[in-house]
């Protein structure tokens, strides 16, 4: 897995909207970010930098990036990543794409995240 910002990780925030809420595309952009709409809630995943204020949000993560692609069949790939983190009382966000899993924890708690996965046998690249 890697850091996204690499060595010094780019700090993320989870914000929250109205599940009408029409998105200005201007926080569709930096180096990573995940859109999801429900019928309760309009979510983004983004650069802690672009949330504009009066937002509701939480800002403060960072995110590991699991290497894929995985194969839809395959079982238990979050499982092995977040065991480890729950066990060291470390909180997550998790996000899902096509071909891989990303996982936030909290800038702060990130030594100790990165800690917990070495000893249970996870590899950091780059």
């Amino acid at each position: 897995m890697s850091i996204l910002g690499g060595a010094d990780p780019t700090e993320f925030a989870v914000a929250q909207w109205p599940p009408d809420f029409i998105l200005p595309s201007g926080l569709l952009s930096g180096s990573f970010f995940s859109l999801t709409r429900s019928e309760d809630e309009l979510s983004l995943v983004c650069e802690a930098s672009l949330v504009p204020e009066g937002v509701q949000h939480q800002a403060g993560w960072a995110a590991l990036k699991l290497h894929g692609p995985f194969d839809f069949a395959l079982t238990g790939i979050l499982t092995a990543v977040l065991n480890p983190l729950r066990d060291a009382g470390i909180g997550i966000f998790a996000v899902s794409t096509f071909d891989t899993d990303y996982v936030l924890v909290k800038r702060e708690r990130l030594s100790e995240a990165l800690t917990a996965l070495k000893e249970a046998g996870h590899r950091l690249n780059g």
